[in-house]
Order: C-alpha cells, then structure tokens, then sequence
C-alpha cells in the first residue's frame, strides 16, 4: 500500500507522542518537585557501580524469560494493572530500605515490566517465537527522547532503533541457530551491553529520587508506577509502530513518522 489509512495516521500519531515526548528524567523532575540532575550528582561512585551490576543482572534475567515466552506454555501475561500493582509494591519495599532495596527490587521489578511489554507486542501483533520480535521488547528499555544526541529534527527514536539494529540482529541469529544457549555468547552479551547503556540511565535517575530521605517507601511506590507507566508507553509506541512497519514497510512508516514529528514538534 502507497499511504496509511486514517485510523493508521492516528495510530502513528499516538505513538509519536509516546516515544518523542517527555523522558523518564523530565516527568521525575515533575513528580519531586526538583530537577534530577543535581540528584544525580550526589549518588556515590560506588552506588553508580552497584546499579551498573544490579542493572546488569535485571537484563541477563529479563533475556532468559523473553526467550523463552514463545516456547513455554506457560507463557501468559497479566494484565496491566496488575503489572503496576505489583511494580508499586516492589518500589515501596525498594523505598523503605533505600539503595539495598533498590538493587534486590530493581531485577524483580524489570522482569515484572517486561511481562507488560511483552503483552502490549502481543497485542499489536507481534510473534515472540521468533527471535527478533523477542528481543523487540528488551530494545524498549533502551528507548526515550533523551536515550541518544540527535538533531533537531532528528528522531530520537529511529537514532536509538539504528544504533541497536547490529547488535539486535547479531543476537537473533545467535539464538535462531543455537536457540536459548548460554547468556557469555558475545552476540547476546553485546546486545546486553547497548541497552545497559541506556536503561542504566533511568535506573540511576530512579535511584537519585528514591536515595531522597522524604521519599521513603511512600515515594519508592509511586516512583515504580512512574517508572512502570513509562516504559509501558514506550512500548505501546515501539510495538504500534512495529505493526505498521509490517502492513506498510519500514521505509515508508519512517518517512510519515518524521514528517508527523516535524509537524507536532515544530
């Protein structure tokens, strides 16, 4: 097909303005009252090398799970309000107990959030037996306005999507000719890698937040909310975006993507 139906454009439109709007830091700042970036001068070296190791850990934990949702039976996902419930009640106990809290929580937490994004890819169509639609949903901790430099007419978004698109295919057919093997295959650990490097961010701005004394449990709970909510939005976005690029392809989908962004930014 040449162009995109109506209800398409609208769908293309919603999803823009999920993955080009606020960033994860943007709607901290609104949810304390303070910009996060004087919080983050504060967090210790060695507290930023407890959450590089606890981030590490939540991603290696999160791989095994999504490659294994398009084999196991038993591979259902809740729905979405549970996910937030549960996510809020992990960030509560993250709050109460400061930095310890955070690292046991943060891999129970990250694996809870990727069931939810793994229910939102089904649900626009996606088949997580396949390599690539699984790992599809890891790339969306990697995503948010703020996740690369860009232009000014740049989208954050496809810039993000190019800089895994190696890694990602490296990693697909590592696990379509070996199938869910060891997580030290350097495909799989480069893949890790690229998108520590981004969803690290958020986690240390997280952390930055919650180390607040006021915070405490209370604050840890809805700062897990926030947390959970913007990924969720991402991954509606990624996996909307995804379907049309399936019905359209990509070259097209990209092109009406920049356009309706340059048209609702500028």
């Amino acid at each position: 097909m040449s162009s995109l139906t109506p209800r398409d454009y609208a769908d293309l439109q919603a999803a823009i303005a999920k993955l080009e709007t606020q960033s994860f830091a943007m709607k901290l700042t609104a949810a304390i009252g303070m910009p996060i970036e004087a919080l983050m001068h504060r967090l210790p070296h060695r507290a930023q090398q407890s959450i590089s190791a606890a981030v590490n850990k939540a991603l290696a934990q999160c791989l095994r799970l999504v490659l294994n949702y398009g084999t196991s039976h038993s591979a259902s996902v809740g729905r979405k309000r549970t996910h937030t419930i549960a996510t809020a009640f992990t960030g509560a106990v993250g709050g109460f107990f400061g930095l310890p809290g955070l690292l046991v929580e943060l891999p129970v937490t990250t694996s809870v959030m990727l069931n939810a994004i793994a229910e939102i890819a089904r649900s626009e169509g996606e088949d997580l037996s396949q390599p690539e639609g699984a790992l599809a949903c890891i790339e969306v901790l990697a995503f948010g306005p703020d996740g690369v430099r860009t232009g000014p007419l740049e989208s954050a978004y496809y810039a993000t999507r190019a800089a895994l698109a190696q890694v990602t295919r490296d990693a697909a057919a590592y696990v379509a000719q070996r199938g869910v093997a060891r997580e030290g295959a350097p495909a799989l650990v480069s893949f890790l890698a690229k998108i520590a490097a981004r969803f690290g961010i958020e986690v240390s701005e997280k952390a930055a937040a919650q180390l607040i004394p006021i915070i405490g449990a209370a604050g840890g709970l809805t700062l897990n909310v926030l947390f959970i909510n913007h990924f969720q939005r991402l991954a509606e976005g990624h996996f909307t975006v995804r379907r049309l690029e399936r019905k359209y392809g990509s070259a097209l989908v990209q092109q009406e993507f920049q356009r309706l962004r340059q048209a609702q930014f500028m």
